[in-house]
């Protein structure tokens, strides 16, 4: 086996690589694993990352999402806030129409019906006035036919006493008044019959006179005179004369004076009834109803002496028509024509027939032009022969119309060859201003010709030489004139007037309604003045006036004022009229008149004018005026520059641009006015304007407040309204380029009031809202805002900030709540959008009471009216430490704070409201909390009700007043003509009785059926309202029952806490209508045991069916509901039936609930138990007879009193009696049973089988209101202290009402011994004891056992404690046997051993009276040598004296008790 070798160099060179390369293999893969882990490690938080965006963003989605579902919610809440409001004031608004509506229709309702009263009593009125009247006319008949009776019998009596025949004289007299009346009725029917002829023949000579030419104008009634006598007078004269004649009641051919003058108003008043005035209108010649009366004759030498009228026999002319009559006209016209036919031959000349005119004349037309009258003008004419032979020529003369005023001078030449000639002299004599027109007639061999004649007065011919002026073009701001020439080419001169067309013609007043003639003299026209009147007077009525009259009836003033209605300024036009305005342009001559053009405004101006004439036959003459305006080279486009409305100390700019038109460069000047150049200013002040170009000028206005002083006249201070005139000035411009800047200057002022606030004192669980008003006095909207606002501090609405408009008020609440009790001064700013401050000055003080509330606020459900909701809040005493630095401690302001400790509060809410509080007033521990229920009942109050019966029975009283009776249709009329006479004597006191008066207030009572009836009717109307209640809660530090008596705590009214109730009323779902719906049924008195029973009906008032519930009654109480319903159809009614059952003699309540879904309905069910109704004179339970001798009796008497109001049966029983008794006695003795299962009463009994205890009376009927006496005797046989019976008193032999004890006790001696512990028992032995004889009597007595226990109550306190006391009653008996001694003495030994363990008795020895007792007062201390663990004992004898002589052994036992 050889030697081993090592590895070989190579291998170990390969281990020692991988040993080396091993570190470095685990140092990479580490490194990858904590690579990976760190990207592992990088991912996962960016996964987390993400993943927190990604819940960050949901949930800020969510959010979003919830604010805008928020927003939505609350748009949709406001809108239909907003769309309630409006349903709601619409509604009111339409409710409100309707009650208007039907008011309207009640208030015509009682106009009819006043107007038909009216009419009645103006027809009663009318009748009464009627018959009075008709009375008074027969009484007057009467008065007269018996005076005429008496006259003539008077007449009568004269006549026979003279001896007369009476008989004829009067039927002679009576004959002539008859003839004398036919006569007068004659007279009249000829005078009227008179008139209508003279007004027809007036008529016919008016329509004559229009169809031919007037006649001239006859000689005056003087010259006639003065020519000749015998002048023939004209018809027209004659008409006068005799209605003259007939007016002034001469006969018609009676002398009088004819002068118009003289005439009397009737008469022509009658004569100008007939004249129509168409008839006075036409015909101006025929119109004077006289001659026409001239000084002097128009025409000279016309009616000269010498001249000689043709006088015709009157018989002819009274004969004969005017004229001639119709056959002599006729015969007349065919004489003519014979004539002419065997003058008149054919001209025949070379075998040619001449036709035509024979005479030509030359000239053609004879005129004579302008003529005036009283002149003569004279014309010469020739007439030429043309015809073909020798002609001859004749003048037959002119037209009839031209024969007064055309004279014809011709003297016939004889043959006259062709072509010669002769002349004719024309001579014309102008007597009236009218133009003529006519022909001359000449008659020829070959027959008639003529030559026209035209005659024509003065006229004036007016003419223009122009109708259009054309001023051409001229610059703004020159003026050019032009000129138009009037001429008038006539021989007559007229006024003119030259006006705008635009402008009325303005004509001279007329002197009359009717266009009178020049003829007219002054009288003449006063008289028609005169007529006038009388004939519109007898214009029928309902007639029109005819235009004549309203001409009339028009006045000059009426003129004037509908004249100056179409005044024209000509300050407005360009094209005016010059200095000549209005003149007079004269014959045969011109005027000048100049148009003046002065153009304001660039474009084309024109302009009519038109020349009024006064001579209103010329015709309206009218041109026109033209020319072209063109604007200044340099011009403003905008003329006004209004800056709107500008605030004071407020920069407003704007730019102004300048225009040229010019093709050259101009120099500018901008000026300012004087007063404004502090507050306005043009930038730059000069400059040049290039051609064709414009300029751009910076206007700034800057307003002082010092604006109104200095801007003067441009400054309106009412309207504020700035009118800034600014001027350009052009260089080589005569007018300046002028615009106005207009600008309203306002104030930025914002007006708070008040500025000081002080909301006074306010809790800390409450807010005190102060109304404020911010006014803006600027005429610009302002926006507004309250700043750095504190946090106690709320302004609302919109936190503070709005909207102002112009000369607005807005107003604010300040809402203060403070946060803490201290003292508040601060400054609230508002701030306006411009940046200026208005402050209010701030204060309160801030409290904080001891008490607070749960809930300051408590909104109660919709009530129905007379339903209930109740709301429960606390009332917490959080005050609990004097601690402030811990927590707010209460107190006012800065003032203590308050003491810790109960604190008492009241509420107090305002009287006859629907709230009830309870308890209203109480006291909370501190860190304790009171309970309180606030109580909400909606009721009408009774005013209202009042107010509504009232009405009812006014309106009733009206309807009766109204109602008529009905009656038989045949005597209606005679019932209402009796109604219309009573009614007639009883006029004073008719509006008394028509109308009664309104009932008082006072005549309506709560229990009244008219209160009812009117409670219901507004219970069914009633529409529901809301009211706001605020109750104050006033705070008092100390509990209520400290208070001493009625005296009041010490409430801070700085310490009040309030209570604010929402309280929504609504119309109730159901309503009682039975029993005048009175929502309490009040049964009554009821006898116990006994049942009533009453019904309730209720109807649904609603709209829809109700299902029905009721509360539970209390089983056991007298109240039941006998027909419970479950479901009331909408408007139907239902009654319930209730029972009352009384148990007891008490006032029974219940409320029985009808619950329905939208209310509850509360009935009070009331009812009176009446058998408890009884009171006794007894006191407590038990009657004590107390000590009587054996075999003697006593009485004891008591009282019953029923207080009730029915009659009570009663009844009176003892228990020794009963029936029971007898199965008593067979149980075990009382004394052989525990003391705590002793249940019996009866004591001792007599021996002899009778009653101890008697009553009287054993039974019996008390009235109401009346007392009962008992009278209780005891009568024991047998001496006995254990005497007891029971007496109960029964109501209707049913219901025990009171129960006694009786007790008594029973000595054969006078004396007797009372108090100490029990050592027997109650209850005798069975056996009977013999009674003592006299002589047994005599001898001393066993002693009687007393035991006294004494009980000393040992106290912990170092205060004394009292002794242990006991008491022994001595008595002596009232008897009515006799006896040696009155008095009972009684003596006590042993005093000083008593004395020495401890007692002391008082007294120890004396004397009791008959009928008196004698009290022993027992009291014992512990002595000191006594053991506590020991009772101590002590023993005494007490003797009494009397009849015989008594002892008693008196045992006393004291011990000591440890104390409580």
């Amino acid at each position: 086996m050889g030697t081993p070798r090592g590895p070989s160099p190579p291998l170990e060179g390969h281990l020692d690589g991988l040993q080396r390369a091993a570190p470095e293999e685990r140092e990479a893969s580490g490194r990858r694993l904590r690579e990976q882990a760190a990207q592992q490690l990088s991912r996962e938080k960016e996964a987390w990352g993400q993943t927190e965006r990604n819940r960050l963003l949901r949930v800020r989605r969510s959010t979003h999402l919830q604010k805008e579902h928020g927003l939505r919610h609350l748009k949709l809440v406001e809108d239909a806030r907003r769309n309630h409001r409006v349903a709601v004031k619409f509604l009111k608004a339409s409710l409100g129409r309707v009650q208007e509506q039907e008011q309207q229709r009640e208030q015509e309702a009682r106009e009819h019906v006043q107007r038909r009263m009216d009419a009645v009593l103006a027809l009663k009125d009318s009748i009464t006035a009627n018959r009075e009247t008709l009375r008074k006319f027969q009484a007057w008949g009467k008065a007269r036919a018996e005076l005429a009776a008496q006259k003539a019998q008077a007449e009568k009596q004269a006549i026979l006493a003279q001896g007369g025949n009476a008989f004829k004289l009067l039927f002679h007299q009576h004959r002539r008044q008859e003839l004398e009346a036919q006569k007068r009725s004659f007279e009249e029917e000829q005078t009227l019959r008179k008139h209508e002829i003279v007004g027809r023949l007036l008529k016919e000579e008016a329509e004559e006179s229009r169809r031919r030419r007037p006649p001239s104008p006859p000689a005056t009634a003087t010259t006639m005179a003065t020519a000749t006598a015998t002048a023939r007078p004209s018809l027209r004269s004659k008409t006068w004369d005799y209605l003259a004649d007939v007016s002034e009641g001469r006969t018609p051919g009676a002398p009088g004076p004819v002068e118009s003058d003289s005439l009397p108003l009737p008469g022509r008043s009658g004569l100008m009834s007939a004249i129509s005035s168409e008839s006075i209108q036409g015909a101006s010649g025929s119109l004077s109803w006289e001659d026409q009366t001239l000084v002097e004759p128009e025409i000279s030498g016309l009616w000269n002496k010498g001249y000689k009228a043709h006088e015709v026999p009157k018989e002819e002319v009274d004969r004969r028509p005017v004229g001639g009559t119709k056959m002599e006209k006729d015969i007349l016209a065919r004489t003519v024509e014979q004539l002419r036919g065997r003058v008149v031959h054919k001209q025949v000349a070379s075998g040619r027939e001449f036709k035509g005119c024979p005479f030509n004349s030359k000239p053609k037309l004879i005129h004579f032009k302008d003529f005036d009258i009283g002149k003569v003008y004279k014309k010469r004419m020739t007439l030429i022969n043309a015809t073909y032979t020798i002609n001859y020529c004749k003048l037959e003369g002119v037209d009839e119309h031209l024969r007064d005023f055309i004279h014809i001078a011709f003297d016939p030449p004889g043959p006259m060859s062709a072509g010669m000639s002769c002349e004719v002299l024309v001579t014309f004599k102008p007597m009236v201003e009218k133009d003529l027109e006519g022909r001359i007639w000449f008659l020829a061999q070959t027959g008639r010709f003529s030559v026209p004649l035209k005659c024509s007065i003065k006229h004036c011919s007016l003419s223009l030489d122009k109708e259009l002026i054309n001023f051409g073009s001229y610059v703004v701001g020159e003026t050019a004139s032009r000129v138009i020439t009037l001429s008038n080419i006539g021989a007559l001169g007229t006024g003119f007037r030259v006006q705008l067309e635009s402008e009325p013609c303005e004509l001279e007043p007329a002197q009359s309604a009717v266009r009178v003639n020049s003829l007219y003299t002054y009288d003449d026209r006063g008289l028609y003045e005169k007529v006038l009147p009388i004939v519109t007077e007898q214009r029928p009525e309902g007639k029109e006036p005819s235009l004549m009259e309203q001409d009339t009836m028009r006045s000059p003033e009426s003129e004037d004022v509908s004249t100056d209605l179409h005044v024209f300024s000509e300050e407005q036009m360009e094209i005016t009229l010059g200095e000549i305005t209005e003149g007079y342009v004269g014959p045969f001559s011109s005027i000048k008149v100049p148009i003046i053009f002065s153009p304001v405004t660039p474009g084309t101006v024109q302009s009519r004018f038109q020349f009024t004439f006064k001579n209103q036959q010329c015709p309206t003459l009218r041109f026109r005026a033209i020319g072209v305006a063109v604007d200044v080279p340099v011009w403003v486009p905008k003329s006004i520059v209004d800056l709107k409305i500008c605030m004071f100390d407020r920069l407003y700019q704007d730019t102004i641009q300048v225009h040229t038109r010019s093709k050259a460069a101009l120099r500018l000047k901008f000026e300012v006015c004087k007063e404004l150049k502090g507050h306005m200013e043009l930038l730059p002040e000069t400059g040049y304007i290039q051609a064709l170009s414009t300029y751009s000028v910076q206007l700034k206005f800057l307003p002082q407040h010092t604006l109104p002083e200095d801007a003067g006249k441009y400054f309106d201070r009412e309207s504020r309204i700035l009118e800034a005139p600014l001027t350009i000035r052009v260089a080589d411009q005569v007018k300046p380029i002028e615009f106005t800047v207009h600008a309203t200057v306002t104030t930025s002022d914002l007006e708070l009031s008040p500025l000081e606030v002080d909301f006074g004192y306010c809790t800390i669980y409450e807010a005190v809202r102060t109304p404020v008003s911010v006014c803006n006095l600027s005429l610009l909207p302002q926006e507004f805002g309250f700043v750095r606002v504190p946090k106690f501090v709320d302004i609302q609405p919109n936190d503070g900030f709005g909207t102002i408009l112009p000369l607005e008020t807005v107003e604010l609440d300040l809402i203060f709540q403070p946060t803490k009790a201290k003292e508040y001064n601060f400054e609230l700013v508002c701030k306006s959008e411009i940046n200026r401050c208005f402050k209010m000055t701030c204060r309160a003080v801030g409290v904080h009471p001891p008490l607070q509330l749960s809930h300051c606020q408590v909104k109660f459900a919709a009530t129905a009216l007379y339903d209930m909701s109740v709301a429960a809040l606390y009332v917490i005493n959080a005050h609990v430490s004097m601690n402030s630095l811990t927590h707010s401690v209460p107190r006012i302001g800065s003032e203590d704070t308050c003491p810790v400790g109960p604190t008492s509060f009241q509420f107090l809410p305002p009287p006859d409201s629907p709230i009830t509080i309870s308890p209203s007033v109480g006291t909370v521990l501190p860190g304790k909390k009171c309970l309180v229920q606030v109580t909400f009942r909606p009721v009408l109050s009774n005013e209202l009700i009042r107010q509504q019966a009232i009405r009812a029975q006014a309106k009733d009283g009206e309807v009766k007043s109204h109602k008529e009776p009905v009656t038989p249709r045949r005597d209606r009329r005679r019932v209402s003509m009796s109604l219309l006479r009573m009614h007639s004597r009883e006029r004073p006191s008719r509006a008394s009785r028509t109308a009664p008066p309104p009932p008082q207030k006072q005549e309506i009572k709560i229990s009244s059926e008219e209160y009812q009836v009117a409670r219901a009717t507004l219970a069914r109307t009633f529409r529901g309202r809301f009211d706001k209640i605020v109750v104050p809660c006033v705070v008092a530090s100390g509990d209520i029952q400290d208070r001493k008596g009625t005296e009041p705590l010490s409430f801070s009214p700085h310490n009040t806490l309030f209570l604010e109730l929402w309280c929504p009323a609504v119309a109730p779902s159901i309503i009682v209508t039975s029993d005048k719906g009175y929502t309490i049924s009040n049964f009554g008195d009821v006898a116990v045991g006994h049942r009533s029973i009453k019904k309730v009906t209720i109807q649904n008032i609603s709209s829809e069916d109700l299902s029905v519930d009721f509360s539970v009654l209390n089983p056991n109480g007298p109240f039941h509901l006998l027909n419970p319903i479950s479901k009331l159809p909408a408007g139907d009614t239902q009654d319930l039936v209730l029972s009352f059952s009384p148990h007891e003699s008490s006032l029974a309540q219940e409320t029985l609930d009808i619950i329905t879904k939208r209310g509850t309905l509360s009935l009070t069910l009331l009812g009176t138990g009446v058998a408890s109704m009884i009171t006794c004179s007894i006191a407590g339970d038990v009657l004590n007879m107390g000590y009587v001798i054996a075999r003697e009796s006593v009485s004891s008497t008591f009282k019953l009193q029923n207080n009730s109001s029915l009659p009570i049966k009663f009844s009176v029983r003892l228990a020794s009696l009963s029936r029971s008794r007898h199965e008593e006695l067979q149980q075990l003795p009382r004394f052989l049973t525990a003391r705590a299962k002793r249940t019996e009463v009866v004591g001792t009994q007599n021996h002899s089988g009778q009653s101890v205890f008697s009553v009287v009376p054993v039974s019996g009927v008390m009235e109401p209101g009346a007392a009962q006496d008992f009278t209780v005797t005891f009568s024991p046989d047998h001496e006995s202290l254990y005497f007891s019976d029971r007496l109960q008193v029964l109501l209707f032999d049913k219901k025990v009402s009171h129960d006694f004890l009786l007790r008594g006790a029973a000595r054969e001696h006078m004396m007797f011994v009372e108090g100490g512990d029990p050592l027997d028992v109650p209850v005798e032995s069975l056996t009977t004891i013999p009674a003592a004889s006299p002589e047994r009597r005599e001898e001393p007595e066993e002693l009687r056992p007393i035991l006294v226990t004494l009980d000393y109550v040992q106290l912990d306190t170092d205060a004394p404690t009292p002794p242990a006391t006991r008491e022994l009653q001595v008595g002596c008996i009232r008897t009515t046997q006799l006896s040696a001694k009155k008095t009972v003495e009684f003596s006590l030994d042993s005093l000083a051993s008593l004395q020495h363990k401890g007692f002391t008795i008082e007294p120890s020895k004396g004397s009791v009276d008959r009928g008196q007792t004698r009290t022993l007062s027992i009291s014992w201390v512990p002595p000191p040598d006594f053991h506590p663990d020991h009772p101590l004992m002590a023993s005494a004898l007490l003797q009494l004296r009397g009849d015989v002589k008594e002892t008693y052994k008196v045992f006393f036992v004291a011990q000591v008790r440890a104390g409580p």
